[in-house]
């Protein structure tokens, strides 16, 4: 074959094992890499020591012999409904947190890679030429979000996100270093994918932890995904009460964004909202079962680490840790408009109480501020 056969072979066979996009970018010419050492050199990666691989930059340097990058897309879109607002819970009702819809369901490092392995398998039966793979799901040295716009599969938005002008930026990325020579999905001396944003900053705009200092550019450290999940001590006062109900992460840019509007659904079991038991000791308040689509605050905040260790078991939402959960779980208890003096606020000072007494400092100083701002007028 040649190198084009094999990229359009490569093509099919991705989208035959239920990606929804592929392409092939070379390791090499990646223009946006050039911005990556500015965006280090200004403490945007926070304590994300991991973005500061020089691989990152150079994805040559990922694997010996490198030459192509395989780029894959799913879709992990969902019916249900997006980011609620504190405002619209009844009330009395029983306080619901946020988990962002990414980490609704299987864990996507598992659900990818499998798909990831199966390509690769499927490449070594089809070319009879030695070479050598390397395949990440989000796990790896390579950015990419940056390999997809070079693969031509979108282009990169005002928030950061690839999006794809068919299927919006609902998708987990993969991506396969290979040694093989392939064809590029965009010629040489031709662009990427045109940015379509154009004067829209609607996801600027809705950020409530203003992570954007300037359109296309993201601060880590403001981000509710980077203050949820990857902060593992306090998180900063000041932006504790823009969190709102989050818990694991923030899908408000994405909720906002016009391309998304229309943005296909998956019929991917991997990815629905993963359903939980709770005791018959804490109420449901009518809103339905309990899953990972808005679990109840007071739930979560209560867990244990062994609960959290079995019921996260296999969830991209275990990255948090039990300590960070609890803590996000007060913070959002915290923001939580409850009626005053119903039972349910009662209810939920009763827990802060006891767990602003935690042997975990830091569970115990967020149950804290959480207990202030629901004893306050």
């Amino acid at each position: 074959m040649t190198p084009d056969q094999k990229s359009r072979w490569i093509e099919r066979q991705a989208l035959s094992l239920g990606f929804d996009l592929c392409g092939v970018a070379p390791v090499e010419g990646l223009d946006d890499l050039a911005h990556l050492p500015d965006w280090l050199s200004k403490g945007y990666a926070g304590e994300m020591k991991y973005l500061h691989d020089p691989r990152r930059a150079h994805p040559s340097l990922a694997l010996v012999g490198a030459r192509s990058l395989i780029v894959v897309a799913l879709n992990y879109n969902t019916a249900h409904p997006h980011t609620p607002e504190l405002e619209d819970v009844a009330p009395g009702a029983a306080p619901r947190g946020w988990i962002s819809r990414y980490a609704w369901g299987d864990d996507y490092h598992d659900v990818l890679r499998e798909k990831l392995n199966a390509l690769v398998a499927a490449m070594r039966a089809e070319f009879p030429e030695p070479f050598e793979t390397s395949a990440h799901s989000d796990t790896g040295p390579v950015i990419e979000r940056v390999a997809a716009k070079y693969a031509g599969l979108g282009w990169l938005a005002k928030n950061t996100f690839l999006i794809n002008q068919r299927i919006g930026s609902w998708t987990f990325l993969g991506v396969v270093i290979t040694t093989l020579d392939l064809a590029p999905s965009i010629a040489p001396g031709q662009p990427p994918p045109r940015d379509l944003c154009g004067s829209c900053t609607r996801c600027l705009d809705a950020c409530p932890t203003d992570a954007f200092p300037a359109p296309y550019v993201l601060d880590s450290r403001r981000g509710i995904p980077y203050l949820t999940i990857e902060l593992r001590g306090a998180i900063p006062e000041d932006l504790r009460a823009p969190m709102g109900s989050a818990v694991i992460g923030c899908d408000i840019c994405q909720d906002v964004c016009p391309w998304n509007r229309k943005a296909s659904v998956t019929s991917l079991a991997a990815f629905q909202p993963r359903q939980f038991e709770v005791a018959a000791a804490e109420e449901d308040d009518g809103r339905g079962g309990n899953s990972f689509l808005e679990p109840q605050l007071e739930w979560l905040a209560s867990l244990s680490q062994e609960k959290f260790s079995r019921i996260f078991r296999k969830s991209a939402a275990k990255r948090a840790k039990w300590r960070g959960l609890v803590r996000n779980a007060c913070v959002a208890l915290g923001n939580s408009k409850l009626q005053e003096g119903s039972p349910v606020q009662k209810r939920i000072i009763e827990l802060l109480e006891k767990l602003a007494s935690s042997d975990e400092a830091l569970i115990a100083e967020h149950a804290r501020w959480a207990l202030d701002r629901q004893r306050s007028p």
